[in-house]
């Protein structure tokens, strides 16, 4: 891997980890029709921790909200504190997606990682997304969260793990869907991204350490990433307090639609 690739594949990775369109499906794809090859699932696992990286420091005065009132719940044995509340509610979300994740770990990095896959996972995503956003009430903020909600979003959450869903847009989509508001879904699913990609970043890094992964390279994609992942954030959550997520849908079906003709009439290899 070059270090065009690693430039070119770190502001592809931060520029659509957090918005709704699949990050994964973008350097497949990225990949393929370059004729660089698949960048590979522990790479894309572990320059997923620069955009990890920029929610902590966008977020770190939540964060440190959350730290405090989870250590206060744990001392007081009680959930009183909201934020004590709210970040076992993100540790509970994100049981789902780390389970799978480990169980399906084969298919992930294997067979699934195929672009007829991906090609489907983002028109389907897409129109989950549109049906999500039309029919969502949005009456609900992040206070109205409970255990059976976080339980719920974490298994929609790991409907990400088919390339070409999207963490951010699975995880929005479901909580549209159960009433939450455009902005809450947003935060929250960059939240609760967190834990379930610091982990897996940190399972694949000991590809690197053994030489299946190139470290100068993933280095800089990881840098990369961290710079476009915290603009496009601050961008999203102010544009959504505004506005629908049609555009992502309409990207996301043409994006899908043009990855299942190139792969039909032979321009690019599915596998």
């Amino acid at each position: 891997m070059s270090w065009l690739h690693a430039v070119v594949y770190g502001i592809l990775q931060g520029l659509t980890e957090y918005l709704p369109v699949s990050s994964t499906a973008h350097l497949l794809i990225a990949g393929r029709l370059t004729g660089w090859g698949d960048p590979s699932a522990a790479f894309t696992a572990v320059i997923q921790i620069g955009t990890i990286v920029a929610v902590l420091v966008y977020f770190w005065r939540d964060l440190m909200e959350l730290l405090r009132g989870l250590i206060t719940s744990v001392r007081q044995r009680s959930l009183q504190d909201d934020n004590g509340r709210m970040a076992w509610l993100l540790v509970i979300g994100s049981f789902p997606i780390m389970v799978f994740g480990y169980l399906l770990r084969n298919a992930i990095e294997g067979p699934a990682r195929n672009l007829v896959v991906v090609g489907l996972a983002l028109v389907l995503g897409g129109l989950l997304l549109l049906i999500a956003d039309m029919r969502g009430s949005g009456r609900l903020g992040v206070n109205h969260l409970d255990w059976k909600f976080a339980v719920i979003l974490g298994l929609g959450q790991s409907l990400a793990l088919i390339p070409g869903i999207s963490r951010s847009g699975a995880t929005i989509a479901v909580a549209l869907l159960l009433g939450f508001n455009r902005l809450a879904a947003t935060r929250f699913s960059f939240l609760l991204a967190i834990p379930a990609v610091v982990v897996s970043g940190l399972y694949e890094l000991r590809k690197v350490a053994d030489g299946q992964v190139q470290w100068a390279p993933t280095i800089i994609a990881t840098v990369i990433s961290f710079v476009v992942g915290y603009a496009a954030i601050a961008w999203l959550l102010r544009y959504v307090a505004s506005h629908s997520f049609t555009w992502f849908v309409w990207y996301r079906v043409v994006l899908g639609a043009c990855v299942l003709a190139l792969v039909g009439f032979g321009v690019v290899t599915a596998a």
